[in-house]
C-alpha cells in the first residue's frame, strides 16, 4: 500500500510538471494548472490516482502551512489594527452573502433551512487561492489585499458556528437537552483557545525559541517550528476550530519573536509543495462526465456565484468606508467558493441538507469559480476602473470624497508649491515629519478611513480618497504642487497615480518607490521623475558597508553611488563594473572619473566616429576604452565608428560626464521640452 501511494504521488508530480510547463508557455496561472492536473489524474479523469483520500490529507497539510506562513508575516500588532475590517468587513460579507443566496434559493423552491445552508456554502471564499495569488502579485500590503485578508480571517472563524448549526437546520436537534448550551460551549472553548494563543505568544514561545536557537542546530529549530505549527492546529481542531485557523494562530505566535524570518525561510519549501497538492486534490473532485451532461446549469450556477459574491464582497468593503475601486477589487478577489465549503457540503450531505445531485452541481460550480479566480484577480483593476466610470456608479465613486470635502477638509485653495504625500504608512509619516521640520507645506492622501480619522485628530493635513482619481488630486492641489511622493505598496496603484498626476501637471516632480529594478522603466514612461527601488537602495547600503570594510576611501564610495544613481541604475542592472585600472586612475586624478556609458540606437553618437563625435574637442571627455561584442579595446583610434551597443569608458570631470550622458542615450521624457544634444 505504501509503495502504491508513493507511485501515485510520483505520478501526480510528474504530470503536474508537464501541465504547469504548458500553462507557463500560454501564460495560464500555475494554480489553474494544478487544478487541471487534478482533473486529469483523478478518478473522473484518466484514473491515475485511486488514493484520493490520502492525497487530500497531504493537501490539508499544505493549507495548514500556507496559513502558518501568512500568520508569521502578519504579526499580532497588525491583526489588532485589522480588527475593524475583520469584524465589520468580514461579518458584513458573510451576512450579505448568506442573505442574498438564501433568498435566491428560497425563490427557487428550497425550504428556509435548506436556503440558509446554501447561503452558508456560498459565503466562504478560498483562503488558499486568494492569499497565494495576492502574494504572487505582491498585493498583500495593498488596500484591497488587507481587506481581503481581514474578511478571510473572519470566514475561517465563522466556519465553526456554521458547522454547529447544521444539525439545527436539519431539524435533528430540539430545544431540549441543552441544545443552546451545546452551541455555546464550543464557542467559549474557541474564544479560550484564542486567548491562550495570545498568552503563549507573549510569555512562553519567545523564551522557548531563544533556548532552541542557542543550540545553533538548524534541524532542531526547523523541527520545533513545524511541531509548534502542527500542535497548535491540532489543539484548535480538538476544540472545534479549523486546522488552518490554528496554523494561522501558530504563525502569529512566532511572528512576535525575533526568529520569525528564519522560521519562515525554513517552512517555505514545504508550504509550496504541499499547497500544490491541495489544488490538485480539488481538481480530483470534478466529475467531468457530470460537467459535460449538465453544462448549462453548472455555468448558470458559476455565473450566479461569481456575480452575487462579487457584489456582496464589494458592498462590505465599501460600507467599511473604502473607495469604490478597492472595494470592487475585494469583491472580485473573494467571489469564488472556498475549500471549507467542501467540508461543510459533506456535512450537509450527511444530514440531508443537500442531495447527491445538488452536491455534484455544487462541486462542479465551485471548482469552476476557483479556476476563474486568477484571471478575475488579474483583471480586477481594469474592471474596477470600467465600473467606476459608469454613470450609475459615478456618484458612489465620489461619495466618500465629497463627504470629506463637506466636512471642511478642502485646503487646496490656500496652498501652492507644496508637497503631496500619497500613503501614510511608515514612509509617509517620516516624510511628513521631515517636511514639517523644515517648514515645507504638505498634504496627505490616504485610503484607510481609520488612519485618516486618527491623523486628522492629531492635526495632520490629511485627506481621504483614492489618489488615482482626478477629483482627489484636484482637491489636494496637484496643479499647484511642486512634488508628489507616492509611498504606497500596491504596484498597480503606483502606476495609476503616476499616470494621472503626470497628465494633470506636466511640471510636477513625481517620486515613487517600487520593489524591483525591473519596474523602473514602466514608471518612468508613465511620467515618474524619480523611481526609488527598495531592492536598489538595499544593495547600495550593502556595497557601501562592504567597501568600507575593505578600506576603500569614502569619497570613492560616494562617487560610485552617485554615478549609479545618475545613470538610472543601469550599471547595476547590466553588471558593468569598472576594472581595477579605472579605480586607480580615479584615485590618481582627484575630481576626475571614469564611467561606462552604453551607446544606444538613435542617440547622437550612434554611427559617428570618435573624431566626428567631438567628445574630446567639444565636450572635454576622453574615451579611454571601448567595449564591443564582449571585447574591450584600449585607447581606440579616432576613426573608430561608434555603434549601438558599444560600451564607452569615458574619462573626464564627474560633473561633465553626468551632464553629457544624454549624448549616449538620446532619451528625452515626453513631458520635458529639451533640445537634442549636439555631437
Amino acid at each position: 500500500m505504501e509503495l502504491s501511494l508513493f507511485s501515485e504521488i510520483l505520478t501526480v508530480f510528474a504530470l503536474s510538471v508537464g501541465v504547469i510547463y504548458l500553462c507557463h508557455k500560454v501564460r495560464i496561472p500555475p494554480i489553474v494548472g494544478f487544478l487541471i492536473t487534478g482533473v486529469l489524474a483523478g478518478p473522473y479523469g484518466l484514473g491515475l490516482v485511486s488514493a484520493v483520500h490520502e492525497v487530500e490529507v497531504m493537501a490539508e497539510v499544505g493549507v495548514v502551512l500556507l496559513l502558518f506562513t501568512i500568520g508569521m508575516e502578519l504579526s499580532m500588532g497588525e491583526l489588532v489594527r485589522l480588527k475593524k475590517s475583520v469584524l465589520l468587513g468580514g461579518g458584513g460579507q458573510v451576512l450579505f452573502t448568506i442573505a442574498a443566496f438564501g433568498l435566491l434559493a428560497y425563490a427557487l423552491g428550497k425550504t428556509p433551512s435548506h436556503a440558509v445552508f446554501v447561503g452558508f456554502l456560498a459565503a466562504l471564499s478560498s483562503t488558499a487561492i486568494v492569499l497565494k495569488l495576492l502574494q504572487q502579485r505582491a498585493e498583500m500590503d495593498s488596500v484591497h489585499g488587507r481587506i481581503s485578508l481581514s474578511i478571510l480571517i473572519f470566514q475561517d472563524l465563522v466556519v465553526v458556528p456554521m458547522m454547529l448549526l447544521v444539525p439545527f437546520l436539519a431539524g435533528e436537534v430540539s430545544g431540549e437537552g441543552g441544545g443552546g448550551f451545546s452551541f455555546l460551549w464550543p464557542t467559549l472553548k474557541g474564544v479560550g483557545m484564542v486567548g491562550l494563543v495570545f498568552f503563549l505568544a507573549r510569555k512562553v514561545v519567545p523564551r522557548l525559541l531563544h533556548r532552541i536557537v542557542q543550540t545553533r542546530s538548524r534541524e532542531l529549530f526547523l523541527i520545533s517550528t513545524l511541531a509548534l505549527c502542527l500542535a497548535t492546529a491540532f489543539l484548535t481542531s480538538r476544540v472545534g476550530l479549523s486546522l488552518s485557523l490554528g496554523a494561522f494562530l501558530a504563525g502569529l505566535i512566532i511572528s512576535e519573536s525575533e526568529y520569525s524570518i528564519s522560521a519562515l525561510e525554513g517552512i517555505m519549501p514545504f508550504r509550496d509543495v504541499f499547497t500544490s497538492l491541495f489544488f490538485i486534490s480539488v481538481g480530483m473532485l470534478l466529475d467531468v462526465g457530470y460537467l459535460a451532461q449538465h453544462l448549462a446549469p453548472v455555468l448558470g450556477a458559476t455565473g450566479a456565484v461569481l456575480g452575487l459574491k462579487a457584489v456582496m464582497g464589494a458592498l462590505a468593503a465599501y460600507l467599511l468606508g473604502y473607495p469604490l475601486r478597492p472595494a470592487i477589487m475585494v469583491g472580485l478577489a473573494l467571489c469564488q467558493i472556498g475549500e471549507f465549503s467542501f467540508v461543510l457540503a459533506k456535512v450537509g450531505l450527511t444530514h440531508g441538507l443537500v442531495d447527491a445531485e445538488g452536491y455534484q452541481l455544487f462541486l462542479a460550480a465551485s471548482i469552476m469559480t476557483m479556476a476563474l479566480t486568477p484571471p478575475l484577480i488579474a483583471l480586477s483593476p481594469r474592471v474596477a476602473d470600467y465600473v467606476r466610470r459608469l454613470p450609475l456608479f459615478a456618484r458612489l465613486a465620489k461619495r466618500p470624497f465629497e463627504h470629506e470635502m463637506e466636512s471642511g477638509c478642502a485646503q487646496s485653495a490656500c496652498v501652492a508649491d507644496h508637497l503631496i504625500i500619497v500613503g501614510f504608512g511608515v514612509g509617509g509619516r517620516h516624510l511628513a515629519r521631515a517636511a514639517k521640520s523644515f517648514g515645507i507645506a504638505y498634504r496627505v492622501v490616504e485610503m484607510n478611513p481609520d488612519t485618516v480619522r486618527a491623523s486628522a485628530a492629531e492635526g495632520e493635513p490629511i485627506s481621504y480618497g483614492d489618489a488615482s482619481q482626478t477629483a482627489v488630486l484636484e482637491h489636494v492641489g496637484v496643479a499647484e504642487a511642486r512634488v508628489l511622493a507616492v509611498v504606497v505598496s500596491d504596484p498597480v496603484s503606483i502606476r495609476r497615480i503616476t499616470d494621472t498626476a503626470r497628465k494633470m501637471n506636466p511640471r510636477l516632480h513625481i517620486i515613487t518607490r517600487t520593489r524591483f529594478l525591473s519596474e523602473i522603466e514602466p514608471l518612468v514612461e508613465l511620467g515618474a521623475s524619480d523611481v526609488i527601488p527598495e531592492e536598489f537602495e538595499t544593495s547600495v547600503e550593502i556595497f557601501t558597508r562592504v567597501m568600507m570594510r575593505y578600506l576603500v576611501p569614502r569619497s570613492d564610495i560616494e562617487r560610485f553611488t552617485e554615478e549609479v544613481r545618475a545613470e538610472g541604475y543601469e550599471m547595476l542592472r547590466a553588471g558593468e563594473v569598472r576594472g581595477e585600472s579605472f579605480c586607480t586612475l580615479n584615485r590618481q586624478f582627484p575630481g576626475m572619473d571614469v564611467s561606462a556609458l552604453t551607446v544606444e540606437a538613435g542617440s547622437a553618437l550612434d554611427g559617428k566616429t570618435l573624431l566626428e563625435s567631438g567628445l574630446r574637442k567639444t565636450h572635454g571627455l576622453t574615451v579611454v576604452a571601448l567595449g564591443r561584442a564582449g571585447k574591450v579595446m584600449a585607447n581606440p583610434d579616432g576613426s573608430l565608428r561608434l555603434a549601438a551597443g558599444d560600451v564607452a569608458y569615458v574619462f573626464g570631470p564627474h560633473a561633465d560626464i553626468k551632464a553629457k550622458a544624454g549624448l549616449f542615450t538620446g532619451r528625452s521624457r515626453p513631458w520635458e521640452k529639451s533640445e537634442a544634444p549636439a555631437a
